[in-house]
């Protein structure tokens, strides 16, 4: 019987633990996408208690703490912070077999040297001694990125969004990148015609420019773009339930646009030919600059309304959802290949029915001028666990060169969620070790542990070429 979470944790042979702790361990971390809030970097926060640094904002440890019966009041409420960890003390124990689990235990001994099972009867220790190490200088929020050996961040950024944190950071001189990411979802939210309007006059101000035609969208959008990229961006983010690639005309968008201007609201089939049109422009706008695009697709959001309306969008009530896929999809990348304007671009699925879907359409549109153009993304949100990371490494592998993956992301609002990458740099050399014990692939530690090396970190750094 192995002891739990000891240093050979998800690592089943000998050439797994040699992959990991020779070559994987090692490696910086280059974090491309996440949601950590620049301001807390540049004012290098510090965290009272690990309630501050762990809870808050967690809407995975929230669910969890819901579904175990725990009132709203300890998870998004005005419960203090000791009565919050001490609800998710209890909770943990009921987490066994979900990534919870394992998250919880590896950010407690990554980050605190802890090695004890959080439950209610340690809660008080681990609470006390956390705490005491977060009122170190080593554990402002600085301090916890370096720990980490993290290289490079992505956050993610409203086109509005005027960057004074990243540039503090850059003029600061700390030794990590951090670095905005374009993520323009509310410049085609059309769908809401008063909450669209109200973000367009504040486009406007932050364009210093009057916003009147979809040409001057256009032109406001562009010069944030032109904005971002001289700040050190090179890459854009899309959230969407699936893309959209239906055929307009531009008088068609133009009328459309002046519409929702007037405060009139749209057809569905108007929504649906305006924000396909925006999907096309951000494409041709990113590879007028050289960045990468990603798209996630497939999150069905918001789905309990009046939680919704009392906490807001991100406190936990999102699913997997149902969506048709590779029509629209190949539409949009084909339009933008044809045109030769399709940018690198990673793709994100969230309901695993579409995990060969994305592992066979990338191999649509490689064309041999990048290693790996375009990109199957790791397994993102409710797939971003043991069992969603091998299926999608499987899908690549078996239909794509997983030896060019550009590797794992926290996808995160936690400093601690660094321990991801490890988690996901475990399961892969599982993955690689178990194929050598079976003899599926030959025992070649120069081979293996280059690729591990690569798909780690190297293949990330190389791809985004943010230097």
């Amino acid at each position: 019987m192995k002891k739990f979470m000891d240093k050979d944790f998800l690592l089943q042979s000998d050439v797994a633990k040699e992959l990991y702790h020779n070559h994987a361990a090692k490696m910086p971390i280059f974090d491309y996408h996440c949601h950590i809030n620049p301001k807390e970097i540049a004012e290098d926060k510090s965290y009272e208690n690990i309630t501050q640094i762990w809870l808050y904002g967690d809407h995975y440890k929230w669910r969890g703490m819901r579904t175990n019966g725990v009132d709203e009041k300890y998870c998004t409420g005005d419960a203090s912070d000791w009565e919050k960890f001490e609800k998710w003390a209890e909770t943990v124990p009921h987490t066994v077999r979900n990534p919870l689990f394992h998250w919880t235990h590896l950010e407690l001994k990554k980050f605190f040297g802890i090695d004890k099972v959080l439950s209610p009867e340690t809660a008080k220790e681990i609470w006390d001694e956390c705490n005491a190490k977060l009122q170190t200088p080593e554990y402002s929020c600085r301090g916890i990125i370096k720990m980490a050996n993290v290289h490079t961040i992505c956050t993610t950024d409203d086109p509005i969004d005027s960057l004074e944190y990243h540039r503090a950071i850059k003029a600061d001189g700390f030794e990590v990148n951090v670095l905005p990411a374009w993520r323009p979802d509310k410049a085609m939210a059309v769908e809401d015609t008063k909450s669209y309007n109200e973000y367009i006059k504040k486009l406007e101000e932050t364009a210093d420019m009057n916003i009147a035609s979809f040409a001057d969208l256009m032109d406001a959008l562009d010069n944030r773009h032109e904005f971002f990229h001289q700040n050190g961006c090179r890459l854009s983010d899309h959230g969407i339930e699936t893309v959209l690639a239906a055929d307009y005309t531009e008088a068609e968008i133009e009328k459309i646009f002046t519409k929702v201007r007037g405060g009139n609201n749209l057809t569905a089939e108007e929504i649906l030919k305006f924000q396909s049109c925006m999907l096309y422009e951000f494409g041709i706008m990113d590879h007028s600059r050289g960045w990468t695009q990603q798209f996630h697709i497939g999150a069905l959001r918001n789905n309990n309304t009046r939680l919704f309306n009392k906490l807001g969008p991100d406190t936990g009530f999102d699913s997997i959802g149902d969506f048709d896929v590779a029509r629209p999809l190949s539409k949009l990348l084909n339009r933008l290949d044809l045109e030769d304007k399709l940018s690198k671009t990673v793709l994100y699925n969230l309901n695993p029915r579409d995990n060969e879907l994305m592992a066979t359409m990338i191999g649509n549109f490689q064309d041999g001028s990048v290693p790996g153009k375009m990109q199957y993304g790791s397994g993102w949100w409710f797939l971003d666990q043991k069992d969603g990371m091998e299926k999608q490494m499987q899908a690549l592998s078996s239909l794509g060169l997983l030896s060019r993956f550009v590797g794992m992301l926290t996808d995160s609002r936690s400093y601690l969620s660094y321990t991801r990458h490890e988690y996901f740099r475990r399961t892969l050399c599982n993955l690689l070790g178990n194929d050598v014990e079976n003899g599926e692939i030959p025992y070649n530690m120069e081979l293996l542990g280059k690729m591990v090396e690569n798909i780690s970190f190297n293949n990330a750094k190389e791809y985004f070429n943010f230097e």
